[in-house]
């Protein structure tokens, strides 16, 4: 007959085998991915941060001299890089703006249960999967001077017509309405989503208490909807300060740079210059800024 101490013993030990065969379990579905993610998004990025320390040409890839923070020292006396860097800012800074308030707009009305709603949570993804060539062509199509719906209906109101993306004052206006149109209709879905899990008792108890409509949305709404807003917002900073095809694909950074942001900046040094360290420095630089921005949201929205 087993002594309680052997049969502790036993089942401790079997608790860790079980413990210890879930364990490997556990890391043997982890470890591929981790390589993966180590290969396709560790190794660039740590190639990019060394790079940016070295004159290294694509044109000679074999031939890197270190020269230190001389790349950096340049991007403070590169008025391009400037530009670039404060186009890039209000891009963002705008486009995200714009996409959440409409997008929370959005939501709030079709909470509502407004007739067609369901089928225009149907078709409001549309916007969001279509490829980014698409709707860049089909916004060059309405704002072509001589055929675009756009110049047509300013034709017949006698105003002056032309290619608008040319137009340095309005090219740049219409990028940002091209990321606010494509993203809108998401924001709407993810916010209405975390709308509705908000339960109805707190708006029925804020009513009788005597809670109007800005009160409930104000108490009631805006808090508990803040984590994935605060989600949203931040990726969409992430994606929209990163950005390249869109502002590539409609103006190429023109008309006189006037839509020139920092990942097409980085392009045309490392691609079209062949400056791949200098193009690394910017790099570097939109690497920083937006780990600053993440870590400085993240700890001002915990400590509210």
């Amino acid at each position: 007959m087993a002594t309680p101490t052997k049969s502790r013993v036993r089942r401790y030990g079997t608790e860790f085998k079980s413990f210890l065969s879930e364990t490997w379990l556990g890391y043997a579905f982890v470890i591929p991915a981790t390589l993966l993610l180590a290969v396709i998004i560790a190794y660039p990025t740590l190639r990019g941060i060394q790079l940016a320390f070295y004159q290294a040409s694509l044109l000679n890839p074999g031939q890197m001299q270190f020269i230190g923070l001389e790349n950096f020292a340049r991007l403070l006396r590169d008025t391009t890089f400037h530009e670039a860097l404060w186009h890039t800012v209000l891009l963002t800074g705008l486009a995200v703006s714009l996409q959440y308030l409409l997008g929370l707009g959005l939501a709030l009305v079709l909470k509502e249960k407004v007739p067609g709603a369901g089928v225009f949570r149907s078709l409001s993804m549309v916007t969001w999967v279509m490829p980014v060539i698409v709707m860049v062509i089909i916004f060059r199509f309405l704002v072509q001077n001589g055929f675009g719906p756009v110049n047509i209906i300013l034709g017949n109101l006698g105003m002056e017509t032309t290619y608008w993306f040319g137009e340095p004052g309005v090219a740049f206006p219409l990028v940002v309405l091209m990321h606010v149109w494509r993203n809108v209709p998401f924001y709407a879905i993810a916010l209405l989503a975390a709308m509705k899990s908000i339960p109805v008792e707190q708006y029925e108890a804020a009513r009788l208490d005597g809670a109007g409509p800005l009160q409930r949305f104000r108490y009631i709404t805006l808090p508990q909807i803040s984590y994935v807003s605060m989600i949203m917002i931040i990726l969409h900073v992430t994606f929209t300060f990163k950005n390249f095809d869109i502002v590539f694909l409609a103006t190429g950074g023109g008309p006189l740079g006037n839509t020139e942001v920092l990942a097409t900046y980085v392009y045309k040094q490392a691609f079209q210059q062949y400056a791949l360290g200098y193009g690394a420095s910017i790099g570097v630089v939109m690497l920083v800024i937006m780990l600053v921005f993440t870590v400085v949201y993240v700890h001002m929205e915990e400590t509210d």
